[in-house]
């Protein structure tokens, strides 16, 4: 229909109409109208107060998305101990995790699995044939046919019913010259233990290595050795134990003083039911384990001193920042916080520009780290002007928004400490060594939940630290544990890690030359 149509429709119908009726319809009209009006006011002023409400609720969203990524980007999964609250529903978290785990795609190594023993044999046993396998028939008086299977297999000795009980006759003799008796001493326990050596350091490697409680302790040692020590017996020895290494203790931890890359790291403890802090200081060949209720600087500065001469690779906490020296923040940290932003907010794609700026300058750090004999240190130097220029103009993003402006705060923080890996050969960009050190602990803590007391605590550091410093040196820990006891008992101090390794390789020689 035509608006001339519509028109021409609506004159005819007011022509219609007498002059009291229209004058009827135009009032009620104008009545409807300031009604409309009215409402329509009424109405808008309702749109502003829910727009400034959604504005509201929209900030308040984003807040607590920051909220959330940050609490979570700054608390990894070393960080999270198990009594923090994750859920109540344990069934439904399995269920999840069910259904988000993928399938491995990958194949299996070559070479995974049990191998083949190919050791010479201490003793051979010959199974025989007494009767058919299918018939039942007796076989035992024929004769065995000339071919035969063979293989070789390794046992342990059976479980022994009761414990070698030694009674030792301490000999006394009087010296003339110093007039004074001598107690002759006996290298099979400590002075005035009634648990032997072996017995000894086999539970200090269930409680350190293998992460076993003291109750789990008590139930092996009587099921397979006939041995009965009740749980407090057990806290008692490892503590004084413990205490007889505390010269081992020292060695290491002078050994990371003078160490060229050291990594740090700290995870969550338990002593006496209170919140302290397990951490380590490792190298390549020492890792150095401390418990203490705080998470500051103090202990740093107790551990390391004021000054540090090598690179310090940390996970950006800072606490670390009140030591002198060279330091390289881990940027699986940084690049772990950036994509939970992205994750959050996937709409912002400078966020995903941001990170792969980042990502790339990170990258070619690497490369040159590797190629600087190659260049040559005047183009190096140059080279690295130029991604440090980079990287600060990476971090003058121009108008940023709310959340990369969140990100920059934190990369700014971080910027004199990410390239530091570049100037130093063989530094990673990474803390992954210190998560490996530190992995132990967070086993220990999910088993046992700390320590029940304070020494315990330090017991658990000492104990830890020699074991682990003896697994990255490739020495037996048992082995130098009981040499260490035993020595311990003829001098009155505890054989170093150093001095052990120094006779196994004069005895590897020795052996070589003959």
């Amino acid at each position: 229909m035509s608006i001339k149509a519509i028109v021409l429709a609506g004159y005819s119908f007011f022509l219609g109409l007498t002059k009291k009726k229209l004058i009827d319809v135009i009032l009620s009209l104008r009545e409807e109208y300031t009604k409309a009006q009215a409402q329509i006011k009424k109405l808008k002023g309702e749109i502003i107060k829910l727009k400034g409400e959604n504005a509201k609720l929209k900030e308040e969203l984003k807040q607590h998305k920051i909220k959330a990524v940050n609490s979570a980007a700054n608390k990894p999964s070393s960080k999270q101990a198990e009594w923090e609250d994750k859920g109540n529903n344990t069934d439904q978290n399995n269920e999840g995790k069910k259904k988000n785990k993928k399938k491995r795609t990958r194949k299996p190594r070559t070479g995974a699995g049990n191998q083949a023993k190919n050791r010479k044999p201490d003793r051979t046993q010959t199974a025989t044939v007494d009767q058919c396998d299918l018939c039942g028939k007796d076989l035992s008086d024929k004769q065995a046919l000339n071919s035969s299977n063979e293989r070789i297999i390794e046992d342990i000795p059976d479980p022994v019913e009761k414990t070698d009980v030694i009674q030792i006759i301490q000999e006394k003799k009087y010296c003339e010259d110093c007039k004074a008796v001598t107690t002759a001493k006996s290298e099979l326990a400590l002075p005035g233990a009634d648990i032997g050596l072996n017995a000894s350091v086999l539970i200090c490697y269930l409680w350190v290595a293998l992460c076993l409680p003291y109750p789990k302790i008590k139930d092996y040692l009587k099921a397979f050795f006939g041995l009965e020590i009740s749980t407090a017996g057990l806290s008692s020895h490892v503590i004084r134990i413990s205490g007889l290494m505390n010269d081992v203790y020292e060695e290491i931890r002078q050994d990371i003083q003078v160490g060229v890359t050291l990594f740090a790291d700290e995870t969550g403890w338990r002593v006496r039911g209170q919140k302290w802090w397990l951490w380590v200081f490792g190298t390549e060949r020492s890792a150095y384990y401390t418990v203490d209720r705080t998470r500051g600087s103090d202990v740093v500065r107790r551990i390391l001193g004021e000054i540090f001469i090598g690179v310090l690779v940390v996970d950006g906490w800072s606490a670390y920042l009140s030591l002198i020296c060279e330091q390289q923040t881990c940027m699986a940290h940084v690049f772990r916080k950036i994509r939970k932003f992205r994750d959050a907010f996937p709409h912002l794609v400078d966020i995903v520009k941001f990170y792969v700026k980042l990502r790339r300058i990170l990258r070619d750090g690497e490369r040159l780290q590797k190629s600087r004999e190659e260049l040559g240190e005047v183009v190096f130097q140059r080279r690295l002007k130029r991604l440090q220029d980079r990287l600060e103009a990476l971090v003058n993003w121009p108008n940023p928004d709310e959340i990369l402006e969140e990100i920059i705060k934190k990369v700014k923080r971080q910027q004199p400490r990410i390239l530091t890996f570049v100037e130093h050969p063989g530094v990673p960009t990474h803390n992954n060594y210190a998560e490996y050190l530190i992995r132990i602990g967070v086993l220990k803590r999910k088993i046992s939940g700390g320590s029940v007391s304070v020494e315990g605590a330090n017991a658990y550091a000492i104990l830890l630290s020699i074991y682990t410093t003896c697994r990255l040196r490739g020495i037996s820990f048992p082995r130098y544990f009981k040499a260490s006891l035993k020595h311990h008992i003829r001098t009155g101090k505890p054989l170093s890690i150093e001095a052990y390794s120094r006779s196994i390789h004069a005895d590897f020689d020795m052996k070589k030359a003959a």
